[in-house]
């Protein structure tokens, strides 16, 4: 039995008319993907085919959960997904996918294996930065980065210190104290409380 047997679909055998089918990505799945970025998963699919005149509507609903790793502080980052897909698929005498929204597959098959088409509707909801919400990052590796960090020169400088600006602002999370002020503005202030002593 293949990696991806429980995805094949039978167009061929399907009549005309409204099917329904449902499957389960879970860590596995991803493994035999070879996933760089999904570590664990659980999500559902539900897919609705409509197959009229030789015409295969295919509808993609997919929701849950995907594990990736975050890139900041390296603990699990949990992402929720809900994302559809559809597609249209019919037969002809070679297999084509060039167009967006329409596949051709050959006569010859019988079966269509949605695997992919499921890998890379997941994948596309996967952001570019894996990191966790400011605040969230486990708070002793976000500690042990500070410690630890080179220290760049030049234009790598500046992007070092937000990044530093942003762990210390996750350090702090739980001590709900004032926004810090810019120190410019605090001298002004000063300046301006003696500016007319005669008013007091």
């Amino acid at each position: 039995m293949g990696k991806f047997t429980e995805y094949k679909l039978p167009l061929k055998s399907l009549p005309e008319g409204v099917h329904e089918f449902e499957y389960h990505l879970d860590k596995k799945f991803f493994e035999n993907m070879e996933s760089p970025d999904i570590h664990d998963a659980d999500l559902q699919v539900h897919l609705t085919v409509t197959h009229k005149r030789g015409l295969y509507s295919l509808a993609f609903h997919i929701t849950g959960t995907i594990t990736l790793i975050c890139d900041r502080c390296l603990d699990d980052l949990v992402l929720p997904v809900e994302t559809d897909y559809d597609i249209n698929v019919k037969y002809g005498e070679d297999y084509n996918d060039e167009s967006d929204d329409l596949l051709v597959i050959p006569e010859s098959d019988n079966y269509l294996n949605v695997a992919y088409m499921l890998y890379d509707t997941v994948a596309l909801t996967i952001p570019m930065k894996h990191v966790h919400p400011l605040g969230k990052c486990n708070r002793q590796m976000s500690q042990m980065l500070k410690k630890h960090r080179a220290r760049p020169v030049g234009e790598d400088a500046d992007l070092e210190e937000q990044l530093i600006d942003e762990m210390d602002s996750m350090d702090d999370d739980s001590q709900e104290a004032e926004p810090p002020t810019d120190p410019r503005w605090d001298a002004l202030k000063g300046l301006a409380g003696t500016e007319n002593p005669g008013n007091e």
